[in-house]
């Protein structure tokens, strides 16, 4: 049983290698295409990857949550700080995307799941918090292309996908704790003291502490012993192995504690922003020739490094997550109602809470359009979906979800894979034009 899933894997990694140039200049998102050849490859067409969603979610869950910690991470990295950490200009569209917007979505989405599909209060609130937070592993066309990049649309998706994929969490032990799966205390007291407030400060300072540390015990490393060189793939992933494990065991949110360690070795780097040379000016270091040009030791290296690193490995889990979710669906775990919420959610519940969340923002109403159609659904909902069948979530409710969650993370795949280039193109060629009169 093993040869054919090694022959999978290896056709499909050597047709990355061979083939993955020719995918980014399709118009369209490489993840679109892994769909399709996990549709291919499943039990509806070739047969070759089979997979048993309630038999396999623990492993399904594993999966899922290493694909997100590493995007995670790798947000984080990218997102270059102020030196006020969450300056109001930079990070207040981010803040409203991630909180006001999802919680929105969360109500409309349950709300929608009750009156027209019928399902439980609880379970509606536990489908709303699945698919409420946007995706950062498969929303890397419309993310921030380096650390300087300061576009309002790319800079707010990026941010809000890193920070909602937390923030979803505590809304998904509501909806279990309404079906009996998770204890909320009574009167909810211990929801919102501990699973709200504790998970939600503890996480992200866990995550900025270890950051941090790692951070500047590389470097002091580097300088004073000459040492601590090389091997960056294994610091960023220790990095995020230590700042989740550390956090899950505070029962504080591991997502939230990921990001925040990629945040907090960014902002080692922003400190030393007087190692860049003079003639470098405002470049994306991470991505440019200049990078050579400082010494070893410095903390760009030591970034960008860890950054080039983990953008690879990061590709390898959204392969995976992908395929596996093509496969489910040729297996046939998917629904017109499922389709319906889509629908519903990209064209209705997705807009509703971008606006109603930017009230009063200086964004403008065409950012805002563009931000409420790219509300991507994907890996974290997967992840959250084999959450909660660990859980003890009973087998009916599985199998009335289960096709939902896929169906729309699918449907939002096809439909943003599709517009993503033309989108952002037109959107970059507007702001060119735009800037172009002051420069």
């Amino acid at each position: 049983m093993t040869a054919p899933w090694f022959i999978v894997i290896g056709l499909v990694l050597c047709t990355m290698a061979l083939l993955g140039s020719i995918v980014d200049r399709l118009p369209l998102s490489s993840a679109l295409v892994y769909l399709v050849i996990g549709v291919v490859l499943g039990p509806g067409v070739a047969g070759w990857l089979r997979i048993d969603p309630i038999e396999d979610a623990g492993l399904l869950e594993m999966l899922f949550l290493v694909a997100v910690l590493v995007s995670l991470f790798t947000v984080g990295l990218k997102l270059r700080t102020p030196s006020s950490l969450f300056s109001r200009r930079l990070w207040g569209l981010p803040m409203r995307l991630a909180m006001p917007a999802m919680m929105v979505t969360i109500a409309l989405v349950a709300i929608f799941a009750r009156l027209v599909l019928h399902l439980d209060w609880g379970v509606a609130v536990v489908l709303g918090a699945m698919l409420a937070p946007t995706d950062p592993v498969l929303a890397s066309d419309i993310q921030v292309r380096h650390e300087d990049d300061r576009d309002n649309v790319r800079f707010g998706l990026s941010a809000e996908g890193g920070l909602n994929d937390a923030t979803a969490s505590p809304f998904v032990l509501l909806g279990l704790g309404l079906i009996g799966l998770h204890d909320l205390g009574t009167g909810g007291w211990r929801w919102i003291a501990v699973d709200v407030v504790w998970s939600v400060i503890a996480g992200f300072g866990i995550g900025w502490l270890c950051g941090l540390a790692i951070g500047a015990i590389v470097l002091t490393m580097r300088k004073r012993f000459d040492s601590a060189y090389g091997l960056e793939e294994f610091l960023g992933l220790g990095l995020i192995a230590l700042s989740y494990g550390l956090a899950d065991a505070a029962h504080a949110l591991g997502f939230l504690a990921v990001l925040a360690a990629g945040l907090a070795m960014r902002k080692i780097e922003t400190r030393s922003l007087k190692d860049r040379p003079a003639d470098v000016g405002d470049k994306p270091l991470s991505e440019s020739r200049e990078r050579a040009d400082l010494p070893p030791e410095s903390p760009t290296h030591m970034v960008g490094d860890v950054l080039d690193f983990n953008q690879r490995f990061e590709s390898i889990g959204e392969v995976s997550a992908v395929l596996i979710l093509g496969a489910l669906l040729s297996a046939g775990y998917y629904n017109l109602d499922g389709a319906l919420l889509a629908v519903v959610l990209f064209v209705v519940i997705r807009p509703v809470s971008v606006f109603l969340a930017t009230i009063g923002s200086k964004t403008t109403r065409r950012h805002k359009r563009l931000i409420a159609w790219f509300g991507i659904r994907g890996v974290g909902s997967l992840y959250y979906l084999a959450f909660v069948i660990e859980q003890g979530m009973s087998l009916p409710f599985v199998e009335r979800v289960m096709p939902l969650v896929l169906t729309v993370a699918a449907l939002s795949i096809v439909a943003h894979g599709v517009s993503a280039t033309p989108l952002m193109e037109s959107h970059e060629r507007r702001s060119r034009r735009k800037a172009a009169p002051g420069q």
